[in-house]
């Protein structure tokens, strides 16, 4: 394969991460709070610097871009299957080679404490379970009942694809649709969030050094209107979604009108529900690192928690006491927390609990400050919240920060109407060592993943998605190509016989 004759995106903008670890009390808003449609900024929310100016993409740029991907397809999706995973495996390796930069910009982007900020590990689990899988899920299926004619299903790619990706876990999330949608024989345009757009502008490097032919793999950087003005006129024949319920709504809209196909993994409200006979401090500690790792920012982060009464106060003690040890402070202390991604984002979630609070919750952690940065800018304290009600909007809308709303419940079937009272329905966890109970529980509940003592966890081996206003479709598992491939089904009889 030769080395691309065009760059996969424009150069990359210069940016100067910095070990200062001062922080300004003052940060300003996100990328995403500072553009037009000429350019946006890219703000760290570790000390509020801005690290980058990016231009959007023009519409001459894009059109080369779109040329290019169209050019590159046919002899892509005619590559041998074994050949394009040999080519995504170097792909794979040369963003190993660069995992100390990914980690940096990880870090400095979204604020992540920098011994978590390393997803190259994650990329490279999925990245073989995608490649084992592949042949099987992409080959040809023999059906029918042997009447003499042959009937078989042929999974076939869908053309160029677009990838919209979120900035919460940018690295892992971005490379899993970059490199499925590749193998399944599609082209592929990588548009990331604003805040985390440095990420894509490696993974371009990647693909450079890895020689991928040109137009299979590029970054660009989208406007809302012209992903909208995009799909509305099929220039994509797929899209998947990572990102917000409001942002899947808008994506959808404009991808039914040019009817294309689109995948949405979206947020939620997710629940836990701790029943009297689970094992309480362990259930506890695996909670609050289900309910704030990554800073409470994950679609599936825990936000509700319904414990069964007899057993309330002593769970609420359990984990109020681990949640205080939590400790806040800039990434490169090697916190437990680090910043939320933005002084903005950080204001909203002390908004909504302010609010909870004079709707009648109270804070099991009054004043709590979990570090010397606390308050300042983008970083936010852990918070669990009592007394919350289903009316509260904290207790029905995503939350995505550190806070978590724990209430009694007199029954399972109690626990089970409060668990589905919800417009999402991406996970849910129950807590028990009754098996039986649980499975009883697991059939009713209404999620795209239901965990039996455990939560908050991407499965390599299990298809991910969610049901109601948390997406469309699934990832992962047997279902790792649906979103990228049509299914044609052919069917032959020989010549002449009746």
């Amino acid at each position: 394969m030769s080395r691309p004759s065009a760059p996969r995106t424009r150069n990359s903008p210069r940016w100067s991460p910095t070990s200062n670890c001062a922080v300004s009390s003052n940060s300003p808003e996100p990328a995403s709070m500072h553009s037009t449609e000429l350019a946006f900024d890219i703000v760290s929310p570790v000390d509020g610097r801005k690290l980058a100016t990016v231009p959007y993409a023009g519409a001459a740029e894009t059109e080369r871009a779109l040329q290019r991907a169209q050019a590159a397809a046919p002899a892509w999706r005619g590559l041998a299957l074994e050949r394009r995973l040999a080519a995504l495996e170097g792909f794979v390796v040369a963003m190993e080679a660069r995992r100390a930069e990914f980690a940096e910009r990880v870090l400095w982007q979204i604020g992540r404490p920098q011994q978590f900020a390393d997803e190259l590990g994650r990329v490279r689990a999925r990245w073989d379970e995608t490649r084992r899988l592949a042949p099987a899920l992409l080959g040809e299926v023999e059906l029918g009942p042997g009447d003499g004619i042959r009937r078989w299903l042929r999974r076939e790619p869908k053309g160029v694809a677009l990838g919209i990706c979120a900035w919460n876990y940018p690295v892992a999330m971005a490379a899993e649709m970059a490199t499925t949608a590749l193998a399944a024989g599609n082209v592929f345009v990588l548009k990331h969030a604003p805040q985390t757009a440095l990420i894509a502008d490696l993974m371009a490097d990647a693909a450079d050094a890895a020689g991928l032919p040109d137009g299979v793999f590029q970054a660009l950087h989208l406007s809302h209107s012209a992903v909208a003005r995009l799909l509305s006129q099929r220039r994509f024949h797929a899209v998947q979604f990572i990102g917000s319920e409001r942002g899947g709504r808008e994506v959808l809209a404009a991808a039914g009108a040019g009817l294309v196909a689109a995948g949405l993994e979206l947020g939620g409200k997710d629940a836990a529900y701790v029943r009297a006979d689970a094992d309480l401090d362990w259930t506890a500690q695996q909670l609050v690192e289900g309910a704030y790792s990554n800073s409470g920012q994950s679609c599936c982060s825990v936000e509700r928690i319904y414990v069964e009464r007899s057993v309330y106060p002593r769970f609420v003690d359990a984990f109020v006491d681990r949640a205080r040890g939590l400790r806040l402070d800039h990434p490169l202390k090697s916190p437990d927390l680090g910043p939320v991604v933005s002084a903005a984002a950080a204001a909203r979630i002390r908004d909504e609990v302010a609010a909870a609070i004079a709707a009648g919750a109270r804070s099991a952690m009054p004043g709590h400050r979990a570090g010397e940065l606390a308050g300042q800018g983008a970083y936010l304290s852990p918070d669990v919240l009592l007394d919350v009600d289903a009316s509260m909007a904290i207790a029905r809308e995503e939350s995505f920060g550190p806070v978590v709303a724990l209430a009694p419940v007199e029954s399972d079937a109690q626990a089970l109407a409060a668990i589905n009272d919800s417009r999402f329905g991406l996970t849910a966890s129950v807590w028990t060592r009754d098996l039986d109970a649980a499975a009883e529980l697991v059939g009713a509940i209404e999620a795209g993943t239901v965990f039996v003592n455990r939560c908050d966890h991407a499965d390599l081996y299990l298809p991910w998605g969610g049901t109601k206003a948390s997406g469309l479709g699934r990832i992962g598992g047997n279902a790792t190509f649906d979103e990228w491939t049509e299914c044609k089904s052919v069917h032959v009889r020989a010549a002449g016989r009746s």
